[in-house]
């Protein structure tokens, strides 16, 4: 299927490994150009080396840690035109409320909830200008699902589901369309620490950490590949009535 995305410039945060990988090889595998933004220029480098390997896509790099104060604008003065945005950078600690002291607290969502909003609010704009253009922002399923043991992570993705449905509501009248993914837990290395430690808590041994994943639908976690040609699809214009939304994608498990 020819999603039409050709030739489209793809910013995609978090995009060195993880589901901002697999993104970038679905976006490649579909003509585009896909710029990775990660922290680290060595990951970034070896990413676009493999996607380079496997679709002959030459993908763009840019080291910015999209934490750090004015990283949104640095991102949109270096790169260019932006034809699709995909925030996906943040990794925020597992624990209750009393688990996670204030100042790790706001280090997660510096990253997470303001590197979302603070892009968006760089890129909204450029794309309003133009009168196109789709940015996605990649959540998860504990903002609709909410977890004590995951209590920042739940706070923080309920508030971009909510910042991701009103602004996607709005954008439309200027040609903008936003919405969002909610991945249920996705095969990844921090997925198998998070899942490593919670093993040793219930086990006492942290290589048993598979036997937690039996329980989740169909018996295993996403993959994500799963989640990005998800993404990949909704971005194109073969989606084109798609804004304010969020897709929850758990394998049906919010309605057991």
């Amino acid at each position: 299927m020819d999603l039409k995305l050709k030739g489209q410039r793809v910013v995609i945060t978090g995009g060195s490994k993880g589901i901002g990988l697999a993104v970038a090889h679905s976006f490649a595998k579909e003509g585009a150009t896909p710029i990775l933004v990660s922290r680290t220029l060595a990951g970034l480098q070896s990413a676009a080396q493999e996607i380079k390997a496997h679709t002959g896509v030459d993908c763009e790099v840019l080291a910015i840690d999209m934490g750090a104060r004015g990283s949104a604008k640095a991102l949109t003065q270096q790169c260019g035109e932006i034809d699709i945005l995909v925030n996906n950078a943040g990794a925020i600690p597992g624990g209750s409320v009393l688990d996670i002291d204030e100042d790790r607290w706001r280090e997660a969502w510096e990253l997470k909830v303001f590197g979302y909003i603070n892009l968006v609010r760089e890129v909204l704009p450029l794309m309003q200008a133009k009168k196109k253009g789709v940015i996605a922002n990649i959540i998860g399923m504990a903002g609709a699902a909410p977890r004590n043991a995951y209590l920042c992570g739940s706070t923080a993705n309920a508030a971009l589901i909510a910042f991701t449905q009103a602004v996607g509501g709005a954008s439309v009248s200027h040609g903008v369309r936003v919405f969002g993914v909610n991945p249920s837990p996705t095969r990844s290395e921090r997925m198998q620490t998070m899942l490593q430690a919670q093993a040793q808590k219930k086990f006492e041994d942290p290589a048993r950490w598979m036997e937690l994943t039996q329980t989740m639908p169909f018996g295993r976690m996403a993959e994500p590949q799963e989640l990005a040609d998800l993404t990949t699809f909704c971005c194109s214009p073969l989606a084109g009535y798609l804004s304010g939304s969020v897709i929850n994608v758990d394998g049906g498990q919010m309605y057991t």
